[in-house]
């Protein structure tokens, strides 16, 4: 009996072997990091140095996550106030799809990320605590945490544009830790009642001790542009 199941016991495990390794060279590989949020801002509260100097921290800090190859971009908005010229954070982040640092994805499209028109066919965004991660694939504090940063400065409105209405939503177009106030989104959509990842109030003030004050630390998004 044991010389007549041998034959049959290793025809299994050939099988076994076989499946193994089809499923092995099936599995896509992990997508490449396309969008973090900053394991540190600047340090000068939403003065970031306008959107170059806020694009030199994403580019930066990419770099020595070892993704530098890519073009990145901080996503935020600029009005028209004291003389600026608007910019949309959304026409600023290239075309999707983006992924975290994990290889998870966190939004196809940009319509996606901002809930444009969504129908059974469009998901919308997986922004979420679970999967907004620093550069580094670490998880941020959030609601709940101590201390509590999960304001992100973005100066938009929740579709993604600059606002309009003539008011400083970006604190004088990211050059001011002084006067003015900044929008922020909470990248964990939770607390203050608003579960905008990029629109949930303004901060009270545009100094590094305001942003921490509020809830933050001066955090950006970051995306692959490219």
């Amino acid at each position: 009996m044991r010389s007549s199941q041998q034959p049959w016991s290793m025809l299994a495990l050939l099988v076994l072997g076989s499946s193994a390794s089809i499923a092995q060279q099936n599995q896509a590989p992990p997508q490449p990091m396309s969008f973090f949020v900053t394991s540190a801002g600047p340090g000068k509260g939403a003065d970031l140095g306008g959107l170059a100097g806020a694009d030199r921290q994403c580019q930066t800090l990419a770099q020595a996550a070892g993704a530098g190859s890519r073009t990145w971009h901080a996503y935020l908005s600029t009005s028209a106030s004291d003389g600026g010229t608007v910019v949309n954070a959304r026409d600023r982040i290239g075309a999707g799809p983006w992924y975290n640092a994990k290889g998870q994805k966190v939004a196809n499209s940009v319509a996606d990320l901002h809930g444009d028109a969504l129908d059974a066919a469009r998901l919308g965004n997986n922004i979420s605590k679970a999967t907004v991660l620093t550069e580094k694939g670490d998880t941020i504090k959030g609601f709940g945490d101590t201390p509590n940063t999960h304001d992100i400065l973005t100066g938009s409105m929740p579709d993604g544009r600059a606002y309009t209405d003539g008011m400083d939503h970006t604190c004088k177009n990211w050059t001011s830790s002084d006067t003015g106030t900044a929008q922020l989104g909470h990248f964990d959509r939770t607390g203050g009642g608003n579960t905008s990842w990029n629109s949930a109030h303004p901060s009270r003030g545009c100094s590094q001790q305001n942003l921490v004050s509020t809830g933050g630390a001066g955090l950006l998004y970051c995306f692959a542009a490219n």
